[in-house]
């Protein structure tokens, strides 16, 4: 029987599904596109594949959670197609709203399991900068959740991350010039190292002794010293496009942050690539490149359907359990290939059933 909320697709030995419904409104800001240009924006298919090995020939039921690409004002998934055995259906998780794919069936005594999942993606450069945007190019901001100022098991908001906040943010009177003043600490005090061990679990505490890590560890620092200032911030994960065009594959994921502003809404910031390269600094205080794919928000992930196994720490890798416990033999391979050039309209078309 499919669970609350499920949408049970028909069984078949293989699915080809093209998920169209999962397309989301994508609007561009007043007067973006006119000042867009080829490099500003870009199109090409993702492919995303799960191969899932070494399963007890004994076991009873397999299940996967696979993340979706999520559809924003600046991306646009379409022709998303699953390669997989009987048993997909689609959920959104209740907290995020982030989209996921579950594929759960009986084995039937089979080793391995291979699920493929593909997009056409149409995105462009995120430019929601509140110093370079005029009043007239700002939209009236959505509710922000409360949940965007709590804190996560990873990144805690208690007295010692308020005091380093405090000291950040001094003689900042503005959510802005705090906002400012947290990214230019976490740009110039973190190191993209990711050598030895204990990085890339986005710890705060690990950010704030040993100040250096991945994209993981640059965010945690940077949403957590934003809550414990009052400012919302949230994770943002997915994965990076190489900048040269053409195809290839991609070794692993990527991750930002955005923070909120009353009046304005959520400015995205790249705190790792900033610090990667101090040159283009002011540049991702509120731009993001487009050589990039979003998949979910937020840590601490409860999936659905819900998983047995513990709240995943974020979720861009596909979550496997046998029998109700977790998997860890799960070989991952992602690719892209550039197409042509997407038309400036594709950013003004809106959900068909909003």
């Amino acid at each position: 029987m499919p669970r609350g909320g499920e949408l049970l697709m028909t069984r078949a030995s293989v699915f080809f599904l093209a998920f169209v419904f999962l397309a989301g409104p994508l609007a561009a800001g007043p007067g973006a596109e006119a000042s867009s240009s080829p490099s500003d924006r870009r199109s090409f298919r993702f492919t995303y594949e799960a191969v899932v090995s070494k399963i007890d020939p004994s076991a009873r039921r397999v299940e996967m959670w696979l993340p979706v690409a999520a559809d924003t004002d600046v991306q646009r998934v379409t022709d998303l197609k699953v390669e997989a055995p009987s048993g997909v259906s689609s959920h959104l998780d209740r907290e995020y709203g982030n989209k996921i794919l579950n594929v759960a069936l009986d084995p039937k005594g089979a080793e391995s399991l291979r699920v493929r999942v593909s997009y056409t993606v149409l995105r462009k450069e995120d430019r929601r900068s509140p110093v370079r945007m005029t009043l007239r190019e700002v939209r009236s901001p959505s509710p922000v959740s409360d949940r965007f100022l709590q804190g996560d098991r990873l990144v805690p908001v208690d007295d010692f991350i308020r005091s380093i906040a405090r000291e950040v943010t001094l003689g900042k009177s503005t959510p802005l010039e705090k906002a400012e003043a947290i990214y230019e600490h976490t740009v110039e005090t973190m190191r993209y190292d990711k050598s030895g061990t204990g990085w890339g679990n986005g710890d705060l505490y690990y950010a704030c002794d040993i100040r250096r890590g991945n994209c993981t560890d640059f965010h945690a620092l940077f949403i957590g010293l934003a809550r414990a200032a009052s400012i919302p911030a949230k994770f943002v994960i997915g994965f990076p496009i190489p900048a040269e065009r053409g195809r290839g594959s991609v070794a692993g994921y990527h991750c930002w942050a955005e923070f909120y502003l009353d009046g304005f809404g959520w400015v995205p910031v790249d705190t790792s690539e900033a610090a990667k390269d101090k040159a283009r600094k002011a540049y991702f205080f509120g731009t993001l490149d487009p050589n990039r794919i979003e998949f979910t928000t937020g840590r601490d992930i409860l999936l659905a359907p819900p998983q047995n196994g513990e709240r995943l720490n974020y979720f861009i890798y596909p979550y496997v359990e046998v029998d109700g416990k977790a998997h860890a033999e799960v070989e991952k391979n992602f690719a892209y290939q550039d197409m042509p050039d997407f038309p400036r309209k594709a950013f003004l078309f809106r959900r068909a059933l909003q």
